[in-house]
């Protein structure tokens, strides 16, 4: 049976300071949540450059194995139109994960960043951190509040 606590008792790096309101924090949550999809898009991005980069590199062994194999044709036509192509009008992927990294993904990680200073004192998760002392067993192996 779990014991009944106070949701907004936790440690004091996750506490609510002074005077924030539930709204608040329920926007600075929504605000985290959002910025963790764009984390897990950050790393899709990154897959999408390292399986490209990889996908080119196996093309010259494409064009070695159809030239052996008499295929000429073909192997010119994959070592001019693809080896080496922009995948984007002037940029590979590492440009776009550059541009990514510098511009949205830095602006969002900013606007996050001086959201929870303004109005949290820069803590964050106060939202899951209550929602764990909320959720949890007091005394249950496994349920401490902090490590």
């Amino acid at each position: 049976m779990r014991e009944q606590q106070d949701p907004r008792s936790v440690d004091a790096e996750h506490s609510r300071p002074s005077g924030v309101d539930d709204t608040t924090v329920a926007a600075l949550g929504e605000l985290s949540k959002a910025l963790e999809a764009v984390h897990r898009a950050r790393g899709h991005l990154y897959s999408m450059h390292q399986l490209i980069g990889g996908a080119d590199a196996t093309l010259d062994r494409v064009v070695e194995l159809l030239r052996e194999a008499g295929h000429d044709h073909l192997s010119a036509r994959v070592e001019c139109e693809l080896i080496g192509r922009n995948v984007l009008p002037g940029r590979w992927t590492f440009q776009i994960v550059e541009e990514f990294d510098d511009g949205y993904y830095a602006a969002f990680q900013e606007v996050e960043r001086a959201a929870r200073k303004e109005l949290a004192a820069g803590r964050r998760h106060i939202h899951e951190a209550e929602m764990k002392q909320a959720r949890r067993t007091v005394g249950r192996p496994g349920h401490e509040a902090t490590p």
